[in-house]
């Protein structure tokens, strides 16, 4: 019987709490779910009834019986089934099945228990002649070519596991913080960062005909797709306080790079009423921190280590990978340097940079690796600060000072976070609240101020504000102090995964010349 009286079991009771048994036989609600909770479950006793779904990995066959490994997603280890040879048809790799028997302690090596199969379903058949993964090694770069296909590889599935615990341990965080999560919008009339690296959106009736008219335009402007939420969560900001989001971002950049995507996801925050860049600098240290500190010791994570020879020669390796955790987590506080700082350091070094650093440039990734590997001693991610005005977008605010010190020219306050072995995965800045100080940078940076003449359904001329007219108004009608910052989550998740390239921590990766699905 129950051990919970009727007037007192609730459905939201510990699931420990309602383990029900009748012999050796266990009810449905109280068995294990998935691959992983039954890998993890060792009773004493054979159980039956036991009723396990997953996609079959590989199968070995045998006279009298076929091994059957089993996967679901849950687990980078396979199950294994053992199936009598007269059950065992339709079983082949790539299918997708379900199996009925006793789960029973293991007379091989491999895993303490086993499914013993009584009855096997095929709910979805595959060819196995034809299945492109199998269970022999296979690239990375073949992968790419499967986006729809490679997620079933398990340490891929892992990965995609990994990413979503990343994202509710930042939910927690933030949550922690009383930040409010937000969602920006994808199609924008605003390029945040002026750079033009933008895919424009427009109706497939809007492509030149063979007249060489054009069908009059959806939007009554031409619209974008975001590089940034930024501009929309420093408005978002000013209604809620602190606010945040995850959300994928575009970039049209012809960069085929390991660090590079056409479609990516940036975690982007805002502060308000902050007019100390510390404050920033800190949140992002206490985030990265917070998510490290949460994880390290996961399942998950520890599964990502677990690697093949042939695997690992694609992967950091394991010591690498582990010395980054381990920056992440120290106690102490990420060091601090100015760019002018920085570049006397690159100067005074003995390295043979390529390019040489210079003040008024923007740092090359090989200053960035020194950086990393000399000011955070290869393990604590560094700060940079206070990089020239000349270079930076038009939204940062100007610094009163370089922290006292002499500069060649005008500096912005804003950082970049540097990490041993990846550089740049985080960079963040006080925003320019002031209206006046915030038309003259757009001036400065060739940005119209103006507002432009658009037609309105009717053909007429009819005046609308420019871009960012709206931009401008946050600022004229009661706008705080406050700042942000943006973090690359496809480059984190490749940081601590230890995989190599930056296309191989997302499930269907777009960059320069490819959209494969």
């Amino acid at each position: 019987m129950s051990i919970l009286s009727p007037a007192t079991r609730r459905p939201l009771f510990s699931h420990a709490l309602r383990v029900r048994w009748q012999g050796t036989r266990a009810h449905k609600s109280t068995l294990p779910k998935t691959v992983a909770e039954y890998l993890q479950w060792k009773p004493s006793m054979p159980t039956k009834g036991i009723e396990i779904d997953g996609y079959i990995r590989s199968v070995r066959a045998q006279k009298h019986h076929h091994f059957v490994s089993l996967g679901d997603g849950s687990s980078i280890d396979s199950l294994q089934a053992v199936v009598p040879a007269e059950q065992a048809e339709g079983l082949t790799t790539g299918a997708a099945v379900r199996l009925h028997g006793y789960w029973v302690a293991s007379r091989g090596s491999g895993q303490s228990h086993e499914l013993r199969v009584q009855k096997a379903t095929v709910l979805g058949a595959s060819d196995a002649k034809t299945f492109p993964l199998q269970k022999k090694y296979q690239s990375p770069e073949f992968l790419r070519s499967l986006p729809h296909l490679r997620p079933r590889i398990p340490f891929n599935s892992t990965l995609l596991r990994f990413r979503s615990e990343v994202i509710s341990s930042l939910t927690r965080f933030f949550e922690s913080r009383q930040f409010v999560q937000t969602h920006t919008p994808i199609l924008t009339a605003s390029d945040c960062e002026g750079a033009g690296e933008v895919f424009g959106v427009s109706t497939v009736d809007e492509s030149p005909r063979p007249d060489g008219e054009t069908a009059k335009s959806f939007f009554r402007r031409p619209v974008y797709t975001t590089v940034s939420a930024q501009l929309h969560l420093e408005a978002l900001a000013q209604a809620l306080g602190n606010v945040w989001t995850l959300s994928p971002t575009f970039r049209a950049e012809q960069s085929d790079t390991p660090r590079h995507l056409s479609e990516f996801y940036m975690l982007e925050a805002e502060m308000s009423f902050t007019d100390d860049m510390e404050s920033i600098m800190s949140l992002v240290e206490d985030m990265l921190k917070h998510v490290a500190i949460e994880l390290h010791d996961t399942r998950t994570v520890k599964e990502m280590s677990s690697r093949s020879a042939k695997s690992s020669s694609d992967m950091v390796p394991t010591d690498q990978v582990e010395r980054r955790w381990r920056g992440l987590m120290a106690q102490e506080a990420w060091p601090r340097i100015t760019y002018t700082d920085a570049i006397d350091a690159l100067k005074a070094s003995n390295e043979s940079f390529e390019v040489k650093p210079v003040w008024g440039q923007d740092l090359r990734t090989e200053h960035e690796r020194y950086l990393a590997a000399h000011i955070g001693n290869g393990e604590t991610p560094v700060f940079v600060t206070h990089y020239p005005r000349s270079f930076k977008a038009f939204y940062m605010k100007a610094a009163a000072n370089d922290l006292g010190k002499a500069t060649p020219g005008e500096t912005v306050e804003c950082f970049d976070l540097l990490v041993p072995d990846f550089c740049e995965i985080v960079g963040g800045s006080m925003r320019e609240h002031r209206l006046d100080n915030l038309l003259e940078s757009m001036k400065l940076n060739g940005l119209d101020t103006t507002s432009e003449q658009s037609p309105d359904a009717t053909g007429s001329k009819k005046t609308v504000g420019n871009n960012l007219d709206w931009y401008l108004d946050l600022r004229r009608w009661g706008c705080p102090p406050h700042g942000g910052f943006g973090l690359g989550f496809d480059r984190l998740i490749c940081y601590l995964s230890g995989v190599q390239t930056i296309r191989d921590t997302t499930a269907f990766p777009r960059w320069y010349g490819r959209c494969d699905c």
